[in-house]
């Protein structure tokens, strides 16, 4: 199937505007890569609703915030700040074009496949909000191996860092059942710090480091990383 051929991709090609809904949901187990290495979950297989809650800290605590998703790594992933991954259909629609072949919803690892929503912008702290669950906007997505080999495209770090393409990981506010096709409903902050400008931040650049530590809007764990970053560097 074609980028064009797929629900909703026509009108948004066409530059109609899309309300804001849950295109797709998928989730994973972990399981061992042909070849070896690290258990890693990031092959998630589509469903047609997931429960979220919370899943508390990312030691000791539930792993994925979706119930029937599993964490491969959980020294980097999982815990209550990366407890959902949502990826715009729009962004695996552009990466179609760069790789040159079929991405299918779930292929980045997402839980949340999204339409009409602007991850790369989204601002930390916006809250969306799908039927009663409630979602919160924490961090970007940093690309690492394990997302290049499931990828197994040259240099894949590197562009997906050079690009900021980042999604969004959510925090769970109010849990529940998130359905497929479930509309989304966005309520923004008033700042302006967003996710790419966070990216940014997270990958080396210190005056966004700076502009994000004085907003003072990130969690608490994020703000202390970011502060000790411009201290041992001099930002």
């Amino acid at each position: 199937m074609s980028p064009a051929d797929r629900p909703g991709t026509a009108a948004r090609l066409a530059g109609v505007t899309t309300e804001p809904h849950v295109l797709s949901l998928a989730t994973g187990r972990r399981t061992t890569p042909r070849g070896g290495g690290r258990p890693t979950a990031i092959d998630k297989q589509a469903v047609d609703a997931f429960e979220v809650r919370d899943p508390g800290p990312k030691h000791g605590g539930l792993g994925s915030g979706v119930v029937g998703d599993e964490v491969g790594n959980p020294k980097h992933h999982g815990g209550a700040l990366q407890a959902v991954y949502a990826y715009p259909r729009e962004d695996l629609d552009f990466w179609e074009q760069q790789v040159g072949r079929p991405l299918r919803a779930g292929e980045f690892g997402e839980n949340v496949t999204t339409v009409g929503l602007d991850a790369t912008h989204a601002l930390v702290g916006e809250l969306w909000h799908i039927d009663d669950v409630v979602l919160r906007v924490e961090v970007p997505r940093i690309p690492c191996s394990t997302f290049a080999a499931h990828m197994a495209e040259p240099r894949w770090v590197r562009r997906f860092t050079e690009e900021g393409r980042t999604g969004a990981y959510l925090s769970v506010v109010a849990p529940g059942v998130v359905r497929t096709g479930a509309p989304v409903r966005v309520e923004r902050p008033t700042h302006d710090i967003d996710l790419l400008l966070l990216f940014r931040a997270f990958t080396g650049d210190l005056a966004a480091a700076r502009r994000v530590v004085d907003a003072r809007v990130v969690h608490a764990e994020v703000q202390a990383g970011l502060e000790e970053t411009l201290a041992r560097r001099g930002g």
